[in-house]
């Protein structure tokens, strides 16, 4: 992909003295009280900001938080709280400026946050008359905020339209090569896991991730329409009767390219759906109409570990079983570790994913962790992102 790369323009120096605009992604989850309770975003979006202080631009930084009104601040809307994390985080003061469209002055060394971007009115639609005023404001805009990019809003598309110079930083330019590595010039066999409640969900993601992929592994309700479309039972398990024939498809879509959708041959079964429901594993063909498959079976877990370790690319979205139980667990771990063993190149991403990979403790041994979710899950759907779309777009003059 052509893009203009922020580290590239400081390395040659061009943005020495320059007013640099970046749009980060500071959407932080806090408690009542205001108080950042995770603040992985906020530490993401620091060596950016570094680069370009350490090159000698006036920088501003901003980012949307939450779902505020357009032009209708409240307090609980404010980035103050980020602000102050920030500026633990940078060792310096970061002033926090509202109303900041018609003009702000930032000096070179100098950084500034911008507040709420979701505030200004004609944010959310694109409004070209917001975009030109934000555009004004720099003589460099860097779009570091992959969650955001398969928005095309004021702050991620329009002002790229109208900067004088639209660039990616350097977490969005990770995910640009992570994508590419992954599914433009895979490694082979390429894997995929793609795992939920409901095949109606990410059933595009699977149409096109069929066209591309050695393994298609399917998981959690998912893996329960598919195991119907293999003429299984699957007692009162979640899954789409309706979708049975797209499931198929898929199937045969991906037979005839002599690829497969690896179907489980045992599950763990209980009779309800609770954290302390007695767990039984069962084999694929015995599962009883008062049964609830909430997991993949050991010897599916095995087989399914087995090719990720033979894998060259893999692609992860989602976790087999519903992990969040103990009882239900093992085909996740199972899956996790195998990954953090593969020597393939692997890209995880979605929320439910992140929380495995946290819970299993493989972050170092993940190849790369997507951090948009939205966005990640677009990619896989065979998407042209709009960031992607602009920066490309603008990267040809």
């Amino acid at each position: 992909m052509n893009i203009l790369r922020f580290s590239d323009l400081c390395a040659q120096g061009k943005v020495r003295g320059q007013r640099v605009f970046i749009r980060a992604d500071l959407n932080v989850p806090q408690d009542d009280a205001g108080r950042i309770t995770e603040d992985t975003r906020v530490r993401a979006s620091i060596p950016c900001i570094q680069m370009a202080l350490d090159a000698g631009a006036a920088v501003m930084v901003t980012s949307h938080l939450g779902r505020p009104t357009e032009g209708e601040f409240k307090p609980e809307d404010s980035l103050a709280p980020v602000a102050q994390r920030m500026a633990e985080l940078l060792g310096r003061e970061v002033p926090l400026r509202a109303r900041w469209v018609d003009g702000v002055e930032v000096q070179p060394g100098q950084v500034m946050l911008l507040e709420n971007c979701r505030l200004n009115k004609g944010e959310k639609k694109n409004s070209p008359e917001l975009a030109q005023k934000m555009a004004a404001l720099c003589d460099v805009f860097v779009h570091d905020a992959f969650g955001t990019a398969h928005r095309a809003e004021a702050s991620t598309y329009g002002i790229a339209q109208y900067a004088k110079v639209a660039c990616a930083g350097p977490l969005l330019a990770a995910e640009i090569d992570a994508i590419s590595k992954a599914l433009a010039a895979p490694r082979r066999p390429l894997a995929a896991i793609v795992a939920g409640s409901k095949v109606s969900t990410k059933l595009t993601i699977l149409k096109s991730l069929a066209d591309k992929v050695d393994q298609l592994i399917v998981g959690g309700g998912i893996a329960n329409t598919f195991m119907l479309a293999a003429g299984l039972p699957i007692g009162k398990s979640l899954a789409e009767a309706d979708l049975v024939g797209e499931a198929r498809a898929v199937i045969q879509a991906m037979k005839a390219r002599g690829a497969e959708v690896p179907i489980p041959t045992d599950v763990v079964v209980a009779k309800q759906f609770a954290a302390d429901a007695p767990a039984t594993v069962k084999a694929a063909a015995e599962v009883a109409p008062d049964d609830l498959i909430l997991d993949i079976g050991p010897q599916t877990a095995q087989r399914l570990a087995q090719q990720l370790m033979a894998a060259g690319t893999i692609v992860w979205n989602g976790p087999v079983g519903v992990f969040e139980f103990d009882a239900f667990a093992k085909g996740t771990e199972t899956i996790a570790h195998a990954i953090a063993r593969s020597p393939a190149f692997s890209i995880a991403g979605g929320g439910d994913t992140l929380a495995a990979i946290a819970k299993y403790g493989i972050e170092k041994d993940v190849g790369y962790i997507s951090t948009g979710g939205g966005a990640f899950l677009e990619v896989l759907e065979g998407k042209q992102l709009p960031a992607f779309e602009i920066l490309e777009k603008r990267a040809r003059g």
